[in-house]
């Protein structure tokens, strides 16, 4: 029988703009099963890093209820949700978000250590190995590729072994080349590492590969397949 490691129900979110509330999500809810590849589909301005960023506990619904891997994480502190995020989230931001001060091997290390991970710098250099960074490894961001930098981003998503990996387009910032190297990398290691991956993207190659496909249009599920 499968495992959900996640599911949410009846999501909404809305912002208030000069006085205006704009729905950004309404009445979303999906579920993965644990070691799926799930895509989140949808053009610009439909809701997909929105609901990223609910599902990961990285912003707070409206409404509606986000289980994952078994816990509910809806009404969690900020307190209880830092360490929860820590060991059970991976997260990939489009734009890298790497701290510049810190090096490439201090970047991946940083959540380990926060987890206090006494093997924090063994296994990021092992990371950085098998993405072939190891050369890399003293630079600091400002000294990297926009690949390199997203390589780095992915090393320090997987360095807790998360049950799941959260990718807001994350070859939306680079070259098809670099693009198609950075999905298979995440594909692969996501095997390795048997983790759930959830995907965000407007690309009909990565979807290609998906276990699930669900589509977003202005905030609301209009397909699911898979």
């Amino acid at each position: 029988m499968s495992v959900k490691i996640l599911e949410a129900t009846h999501l909404t979110k809305t912002y208030t703009i000069d006085s205006r509330q704009i729905t950004v999500l309404d009445d979303i809810s999906l579920a993965a099963d644990s070691g799926q590849f799930i895509v989140i589909e949808g053009k610009s301005g439909s809701g997909k890093s929105t609901l990223l960023s609910l599902l990961s506990g990285l912003d707070r619904p409206d409404s509606g209820a986000i289980r994952l891997a078994g816990t509910d994480i809806t009404n969690l502190s900020e307190d209880q949700l830092a360490p929860f995020r820590n060991q059970t989230i991976g997260y990939v931001f489009q734009s890298f978000h790497l701290v510049p001060s810190l090096t490439a091997l201090e970047n991946i290390m940083f959540p380990a250590e926060l987890g206090r991970n006494r093997q924090a710098m063994d296994e990021a250099k092992q990371l950085l190995e098998r993405v072939g960074l190891a050369h890399r490894m003293h630079n600091f961001p400002q000294q990297l590729s926009g690949g390199e930098k997203q390589r780095t981003a992915i090393c320090r998503a997987l360095i807790n072994r998360p049950r799941i990996v959260f990718a807001d387009e994350p070859t939306g910032n680079l070259d098809s080349a670099n693009g198609d190297i950075i999905l298979q990398l995440l594909l692969e290691l996501r095997k390795e590492i048997e983790t759930t991956l959830v995907l965000a993207t407007h690309s009909k190659e990565i979807s290609s590969h998906a276990d699930q496909i669900i589509r977003l249009t202005d905030g609301r599920i209009t397909s699911a397949t898979g």
